[in-house]
């Protein structure tokens, strides 16, 4: 019995129990898994539980260029170290603290249970339309922000807002998707329950990925939608029908997607689109927080 309970190795050698190879070893075998697998292998045993802790581990799982990327922070903005700091300590101080780089105008983090990098485009790093006259937008500072500004829409009849990313600043080889984050002025928004927002996600010189998106958060609930907002000046359109409507994060911000895309590993560059150019209704109330691109599909992690 004991016989059929061992394995052979790759030499003919016999090998009863992982949890009698070297530490090093099984290191080195975590460090070709993902994080998730990682941290569930700390209840293996005591050896794993040690290997699982390891810099060998987390230098693998975290991203080539971190410490590239790392480099183009605010000076204040890190709340690690990053020469002495665990490097298991820095991968998940990067997956829960959104680390600001670029002037602070983008942020970057990673997803748990992939270590893939997610970066959003702060408000300031988007092309929007119109968006440096005082009449049509105003530029605030809003405490759920991780930015220092948003962009707050005053009045116009033509939406247009753009963004752009080099691949190069995303995990390679990589399904992707983008997110417009934004608010609603609570009880100062309107216009956006007439037509739908044309959303268009591509690598630049390609077809891009085309939908039809509501960005009225309220729209399938109407009594929390007159409450939310009761300037609507005109019934919703029947154009809104069947369309997905944002749905709220856990960080009080609503999101809906724009569309997908492969990062590949080359040095394609992606422009993200959301128009809303019909010109039948004013529109306003719009805070926008930025796109956040991340991997696609993501879950969870237990």
């Amino acid at each position: 019995m004991m016989e059929e309970e061992k394995e052979k190795g790759t030499e003919g050698e016999e090998i009863s129990d992982f949890s009698s190879l070297p530490e090093g070893v099984v290191a080195k075998i975590l460090s070709l898994t993902t994080p998730s697998d990682a941290c569930r292998s700390s209840a293996v045993s005591r050896t794993f539980h040690a290997a699982a802790q390891s810099d060998i581990v987390w230098d693998k799982l975290l991203p080539t260029d971190w410490k590239l990327l790392i480099s183009r922070r605010k000076p204040s903005n890190l709340n690690f170290d990053p020469i002495s700091s665990p490097k298991k300590e820095i991968f998940f101080s990067l997956c829960e603290s959104p680390l600001l780089i670029d002037d602070g105008n983008k942020s970057l983090s990673l997803e748990k249970w992939s270590g893939k990098k997610c970066i959003m485009l702060g408000a300031r790093d988007l092309s929007i339309v119109w968006g440096d006259t005082s009449y049509y937008w105003s530029w605030e500072h809003h405490t759920d922000s991780r930015f220092a500004e948003v962009a707050v829409l005053l009045d116009v009849w033509w939406l247009e807002i753009r963004g752009r990313i080099s691949c190069r600043m995303l995990s390679p080889k990589t399904t992707y998707a983008a997110y417009f984050v934004f608010k609603m002025r609570q009880r100062r928004y309107y216009g956006f329950n007439i037509n739908p927002a044309d959303a268009t996600v591509g690598i630049l010189g390609t077809e891009p990925h085309r939908k039809s998106v509501c960005l009225d958060p309220y729209l399938d609930n109407p009594q929390r939608r007159r409450r939310h907002a009761p300037w609507m000046m005109r019934p919703q359109s029947e154009d809104m029908a069947g369309l997905e409507w944002p749905p709220e994060r856990h960080d009080g911000w609503f999101e809906i997607e724009l569309g997908e895309f492969e990062s590949g590993d080359g040095d394609d560059e992606v422009e993200m689109a959301l128009m809303e150019v019909k010109g039948s209704s004013a529109k306003s109330g719009l805070v926008v927080e930025g796109i956040e691109i991340r991997p696609k599909p993501s879950r969870p992690v237990v």
